[in-house]
């Protein structure tokens, strides 16, 4: 099979094009034909070494795929050759990932796409939805009628926030970098949308949410604590899940007397069981189009460094060039 992989952690410019043997399927796992995969920002983090995993040379990039069932292991139930799937958690933990032609996967980690939504689709929603469903039911546990404020809510993880925030029932605020990123997260769903580098921009979110909002949703690496826990309500929630190398002041005495909490995460931690009751409502805001997560652009596996590349520009140096996902398609 065709495969996007290294030999060793590095730049970009690591990333092989070229031939690896077919994976061969275990008793629970699933071979499936990679149709799209998309492109994440911890994507590029294990291929730089910037975040450890047990990585297995030559290993394949990627988390994220939709494709079709090739053959199942002996102890697979319920899935069979022809059948449509997505799933994520892949290129993780020693997991071999999904920028290749083809991909064994363990069958807990797979679930079956939905009649009408395409592959590009569901591979772009993949990892970004997962992990809004587990920071927003999970953890922040937002309820129907509650508010809340998505700092940078037009990246691929704040598109999902916003579009699940609003699909529980919450009023969604929002901040992103540009005009058009700001109209287009309001067609998402936000209700207001601001450039978060306005210097009054607490005092704006205050006019619109008087009584603060109930969950500040944190996408930034580098978390601005002071501006979440002065927009919160009493009892307001904040969530965080990027940033390992960031130590940011943080306003003890406001958090507190408010009776705050401060919620983080990793998805790629959550168990399978977990993740895949995510996915169940994943695949009914998919069905009923209450969930599309923008792509930027479609490139060919041949282009697998070149979206690295593109992403790590986008994430580290802010360059602000996507206005969505990468899907790469074999």
């Amino acid at each position: 099979m065709k495969a996007a992989f290294i030999a060793h952690t590095g730049a970009p410019g690591v990333i092989v094009h070229g031939d690896l043997p077919d994976p061969v399927p275990g008793p629970r796992q699933v071979l499936v034909r990679v149709r799209a995969a998309a492109i994440n920002p911890i994507d590029t983090y294990v291929r730089a070494g910037a975040v450890a995993m047990p990585l297995q040379f030559p290993f394949v990039v990627g988390c994220d795929l939709a494709g079709e069932v090739v053959a199942v292991g002996a102890e697979v139930e319920g899935m069979r050759a022809g059948m449509r799937v997505w799933g994520s958690n892949q290129g993780l933990l020693g997991r071999q990932g999904t920028c290749a032609e083809l991909a064994a996967v363990d069958d807990c980690w797979l679930y079956p796409t939905p009649d009408g939504v395409s592959d590009r689709d569901a591979a772009a929603a993949a990892l970004v939805a997962i992990t809004a469903h587990l920071g927003l039911v999970d953890n922040a546990a937002l309820a129907a009628g509650e508010t809340i404020f998505v700092n940078g809510g037009s990246g691929g993880v704040g598109t999902a926030v916003v579009q699940i925030a609003r699909a529980l029932g919450g009023r969604v605020l929002a901040s992103a970098g540009t005009p058009h990123k700001r109209e287009a997260v309001c067609r998402l769903g936000a209700e207001a949308a601001f450039d978060y580098r306005r210097p009054d921009l607490v005092a704006a979110v205050q006019q619109s949410a008087p009584n603060g909002v109930h969950v500040y949703w944190e996408t930034q690496r580098e978390p601005a604590f002071d501006q979440a826990v002065a927009m919160l309500a009493d009892g307001g929630r904040i969530v965080v899940m990027a940033g390992r190398d960031a130590r940011p002041a943080f306003p003890v005495g406001p958090f507190y007397v408010k009776g705050c909490r401060l919620c983080g995460f990793a998805m790629f931690k959550a168990d399978s069981r977990r993740q895949a009751a995510a996915a169940v409502d994943i695949n009914r805001w998919l069905s009923r189009g209450q969930l599309r997560v923008p792509i930027d652009r479609v490139l060919p596996l041949s282009a697998t460094a070149e979206a690295h590349a593109m992403q790590e520009a986008n994430t580290i140096a802010r360059s602000g060039a996507l206005s969505g996902k990468i899907i790469i398609e074999p």
